[in-house]
C-alpha cells in the first residue's frame, strides 16, 4: 500500500487525486492533508481517510479544525504546512497548492528524501536548477501532473534522450483564441474562468486566458526534462485531445492523446510505472473527427513572450516572471485591474529587476517580496 500526502487537498487537483484514490482505496493511504482556507472540506476529508495529521493555511480556523478532529495532529500557517511538507514517512507527497508559495513546500519534501508528484508547476518555473540538483543529491524524482508534462514524460518512457529533436507542447488557445484583440479590453473576469474545455482552479484558469501558463509550461519542461528553451515549441490545439508532442530527430513524433481530464494525469503519477485499469472515459476519435492546430497569437498573449524572455535571461528573471503573474492574477480576480494590465505589470517588473544569475531559497524570497512591492507601488500610481 502506497503511504500518500497531498498538500492542497481541498482544491481542484487535491479533489480529483482524492476521487483517482477513491477508486483503488486498497492501493493508498493517506497519511497528511492541508488546505489553505475550505476548512470544512479539510476536515470532512480528514474523517473520511482517517489521516494522521492535517494543517490549515489560515491560522484562524485552527480552533475549528481542533474541535472537529480532537484526536489528530493539527498545524496551521506558513511554518505547520512547511512542517507537514517535511514529513518523511510516506512514499509520494502530492504537491496541488496553487503558484509560488507551493515552491517552498516542494524543496522541504525533497530534502526529507519523498518523491513529488508535482502539479505546482511554479516550483520548477522559480527554482528548477536548485530542484534538480536537490533531486539528483537525495535520489528523488519528480512526477509531473500536468496534463502537458505528462505527457512528454509518457512519450520519452524508452527514448534516448540525445535523440530528441523538440518538445511540442499543445494549448486550447483559452477563452480568447477567436476573439479580437480589439475587444480585450472589454474582458470581464466572470469571461476568463469560461474555459472551455477544462474544469480547473481560478488561478490557472486566467493563466490559460492569458496563456501564461503555457509559458510557464515552456520553464517547467525545460527545467523537467533538461532539453534547451530553443528546442521547446507550442502549437494550439483547440480540441485538447492531443495533450503533448515529441518530434524526434529523424522527423518522427510521438503524442499521447486523451480525453482532457486531470484524472488521467494524476493517476499515472500515483501508479508510475504502470497504467492502471481504471476508464474514466473512452477517447472516441472518430466522434472527436478533426483535430486542428495553430500557432499561438503572441500579439494578444504576449504573456508567452515574456515567459520565454525570462527563461532565455535565466537567474532570477522566471522568479519575477512567476510571482508578478501571481500577483498580477490576483488582482483581476478581485477587480483591481483589467485582463489586459497583467502582462503589462509583469513586463513592468521585469524591466525593474536586477538580475541574480544563481538564486538561492534566499534570494528567492527576497526577490518575491521586492516584486510584491514593486507591484503594489504600480498599483496605486497607475491603476487607482
Amino acid at each position: 500500500m502506497k503511504k500518500i500526502g497531498i498538500l492542497g487537498s481541498t482544491g481542484s487537483i487535491g479533489t480529483q487525486t482524492l476521487e483517482v484514490i477513491d477508486k483503488q482505496p486498497e492501493k493508498y493511504k493517506i497519511l497528511y492533508l492541508t488546505a489553505k482556507s475550505n476548512v470544512e472540506l479539510l476536515c470532512k476529508q480528514a474523517k473520511k481517510y482517517n489521516v494522521k495529521t492535517i494543517c490549515i493555511l489560515d491560522k484562524s480556523q485552527y480552533s475549528y479544525c481542533k474541535n472537529k478532529l480532537p484526536n489528530i495532529e493539527i498545524y496551521s500557517g506558513r511554518d505547520g504546512l512547511l512542517k507537514v511538507a517535511s514529513i518523511n514517512k510516506i512514499d509520494l507527497m502530492i504537491n496541488a497548492i496553487v503558484g509560488g508559495s507551493g515552491m517552498e513546500p516542494t524543496v522541504n519534501c525533497i530534502k526529507s528524501g519523498v518523491d513529488v508528484g508535482l502539479s505546482n508547476k511554479e516550483s520548477m518555473v522559480m527554482a528548477g536548477d536548485y530542484i534538480n540538483k536537490l533531486c539528483k543529491k537525495k535520489n528523488v524524482k519528480i512526477f509531473p501532473m500536468d496534463s502537458e508534462h505528462s505527457a512528454i514524460w509518457q512519450c520519452l518512457k524508452g527514448e534516448q534522450y540525445n535523440q530528441i529533436n523538440k518538445l511540442i507542447l499543445t494549448g486550447s488557445g483559452g477563452p480568447f483564441r477567436t476573439k479580437s484583440i480589439k475587444d480585450f479590453i472589454k474582458i470581464k473576469k466572470e469571461d476568463a474562468l469560461q474555459h472551455p474545455n477544462w474544469e480547473m482552479g481560478k488561478k490557472i484558469t486566467i493563466d490559460s486566458a492569458t496563456m501564461m501558463n503555457k509559458g510557464l509550461e515552456v520553464i517547467e519542461a525545460h527545467w523537467l526534462f533538461n532539453i534547451p528553451i530553443e528546442k521547446i515549441e507550442i502549437i494550439i490545439h483547440p480540441q485538447s485531445i492531443i495533450h503533448s508532442l515529441v518530434e524526434f530527430v529523424d522527423g518522427s513524433i510521438k503524442a499521447q492523446l486523451g480525453i482532457p481530464d486531470m484524472k488521467i494525469p494524476i493517476q499515472y503519477a500515483l501508479s508510475y510505472p504502470d497504467h492502471d485499469s481504471i476508464l474514466w472515459e473512452s477517447l472516441d476519435l472518430a466522434k472527436v473527427k478533426t483535430l486542428t492546430f495553430e500557432s499561438p497569437d503572441l500579439e494578444k498573449f504576449p504573456c508567452i513572450r515574456l515567459a520565454y524572455d525570462a527563461i532565455k535571461k535565466g537567474g532570477s528573471f522566471p522568479v519575477v516572471l512567476n510571482i508578478a503573474n501571481d500577483e498580477a492574477v490576483d488582482l483581476f480576480l478581485n477587480n483591481q485591474i483589467k485582463f489586459i494590465n497583467i502582462p503589462e505589470i509583469i513586463e513592468s517588473a521585469m524591466k525593474q529587476h536586477t538580475y541574480i544569475s544563481n538564486p538561492n531559497l534566499n534570494d528567492i524570497e527576497d526577490i518575491t517580496n521586492q516584486t510584491k512591492k514593486l507591484i503594489y507601488s504600480k498599483l496605486e500610481k497607475d491603476y487607482r
